[in-house]
């Protein structure tokens, strides 16, 4: 059949009234939990995959991909507000949406997110119906090394997020990597920096790790000054709700390329929505005439990477539903939710459920829509969640954020994790280090060093690997170029002082 007759399966699928219902429900669910800080899609997904058992495989995966891509719209709304990323994928968010909330522009923030948001999804999807089989191929064509390769390009463009110290930026990311290598080693099965407990023995979990460092860092140092007079001055300036031409305009380019940008990495292992985001943001910050504006409330620092988180969570299907095999978590989950319906993912799955395959790739055209009819004419409620007292909203987000922590594993020592990582981003925060390249890092870790070792094994410990393959070396390439263009600057600053010091 052609793309024409596929597209008409979909959309007999999706526009049945359980299907609808079911799009709509896993939309909202997936707003409600990008914004609560602490409670994601994965915990949600997680929970609710029991549930779906009863369910049609249509309706079930439906609703779980709605989820997905409804919290990252849902992500952004705490990130710009309060500066407290609903998502880890909207970090990046909060560092220029937050300081346009307090300058009085919170509706141009979260309405420039929602718009680019429901652009880059839709692209998306048409990659995912038009593109699906070609992009996966390429995608069977990176070996070890060339993810090992693109890892290492994924860390080195992160630096670029530390719009402090450079050197501050390098020890986050060392630091996050050396974190991301607590647990079991995949190929020894021995304990590292483990401090004896079993509890760690799967790692640091993500979630627990990504709300201590955020959110409850963030409550212990809002309770410093609670800032209360502050606040209600940011209250009065938010008049505007919606862009105008000339921000559209200043948005349009970034939101292309974040469009692209996260279109291609999510079709990839390790790249998805959080590497997109993080990777146009710093694409963003190199192209920009005026890189000392972002920090300080750039639009592009928002409409850029909320299109790229998009894009790549929903090209992040294409290998899952082509190949079954899942490129993030959730993607893994996504399967196990296939599974429980007796359906088996992989390459023939197109052939053998038509109905489903085209059924949830549509889905995503009529969910992006319910979610930008869900978000712009909401704008105002969410903004008036600035008016919030402090002591009523920190107890809140706390609880939602034990809530969301705990129920991923069942496990109190979780709440102990994220309890201590808020202390430790609350320090970070005072020694002026960004948390987002630590996040970036602690996630990237496990899978550089899994690649790293896969590609020496199978080149029997021989490095040079690493420059034998094109696209291995010519990612290593461009992440040198990147480091050296970070770096560069801040030797020849530091070089000046020490000859202004001498003269």
């Amino acid at each position: 059949m052609d793309i024409f007759a596929n597209l008409a399966v979909g959309f007999g699928a999706v526009l049945e009234p359980s299907n609808l219902l079911f799009c709509f429900i896993g939309c909202l669910l997936g707003t409600a939990v990008g914004v609560l800080p602490g409670i994601g899609p994965l915990g949600t997904i997680a929970i609710l995959l029991p549930v779906t058992f009863g369910f049609p495989p249509e309706a079930s995966m439906i609703m779980l991909a709605g989820i997905y891509y409804g919290a990252q719209y849902g992500g952004s709304t705490t990130a710009i507000l309060i500066n407290l990323p609903g998502e880890a994928t909207s970090a990046v968010t909060a560092i220029d949406g937050y300081q346009m909330a307090r300058q009085g522009r919170a509706g141009v923030a979260l309405a420039i997110a929602a718009l680019g948001s429901f652009f880059a999804g839709c692209f998306a999807t048409l990659v995912i119906a038009l593109f699906a089989v070609p992009l996966t191929t390429l995608a069977l064509q990176f070996g070890p090394s060339d993810y090992f390769a693109l890892m290492v390009l994924g860390v080195v463009a992160s630096i670029a997020l530390a719009h402090g110290s450079v050197l501050k930026g390098l020890v986050m990311i060392v630091l996050g990597l050396l974190l991301g290598c607590v647990g079991t080693d995949v190929y020894t099965g021995s304990m590292r920096l483990t401090l004896g407990t079993l509890d760690l023995a799967d790692g640091i979990p993500i979630i627990a790790f990504g709300s201590g460092v955020y959110a409850i860092a963030e409550i212990l140092r809002g309770l410093e000054d609670e800032r209360e007079q502050e606040r209600d001055v940011l209250t009065t300036r938010v008049t505007g709700l919606m862009p105008s031409w000339a921000d559209i305009r200043e948005s349009a380019g970034p939101i292309l390329r974040g469009t692209g940008l996260g279109s291609i990495l999510g079709i990839l292992p390790g790249g998805g929505a959080m590497l997109s985001s993080f990777t146009s943001y710093a694409l963003e910050k190199k192209l920009s005439r005026h890189p000392e504006r972002f920090g300080h409330g750039a639009l592009a620092g928002v409409a850029g990477p909320e299109s790229a988180n998009n894009a790549g969570a929903q090209s992040s299907f294409i290998p899952m539903l082509t190949l079954g095999i899942p490129s993030n978590p959730i993607m893994a989950l996504m399967i196990g939710a296939l599974m429980l319906q007796g359906v088996a993912p992989g390459p023939n799955l197109v052939n053998e459920r038509p109905v489903l395959f085209w059924g949830v790739i549509v889905s995503m055209w009529i969910g992006n829509l319910m979610l930008v009819v869900l978000n712009l004419p909401l704008v105002g409620l969410w903004v008036k969640l600035l008016s919030v007292r402090n002591h009523f909203l920190f107890p809140a987000i706390i609880g939602f954020s034990a809530i969301g922590v705990y129920s991923v594993g069942n496990n109190p020592f979780d709440l102990v994790v994220m309890a201590v990582f808020g202390v430790v981003g609350y320090g970070l925060t005072k020694l002026d280090c960004e948390p987002a390249p630590l996040l970036l890092g602690f996630v990237l870790g496990p899978m550089l060093e899994e690649y790293l070792r896969r590609a020496m094994l199978l080149a029997n410990g021989n490095p040079l690997t690493f420059f034998q393959r094109p696209i291995t070396a010519g990612l290593l390439i461009v992440a040198a170029v990147t480091l050296f263009a970070v770096l560069f600057p801040a030797i020849r600053n530091s070089r000046r002082v020490v000859f202004a010091e001498e003269d």
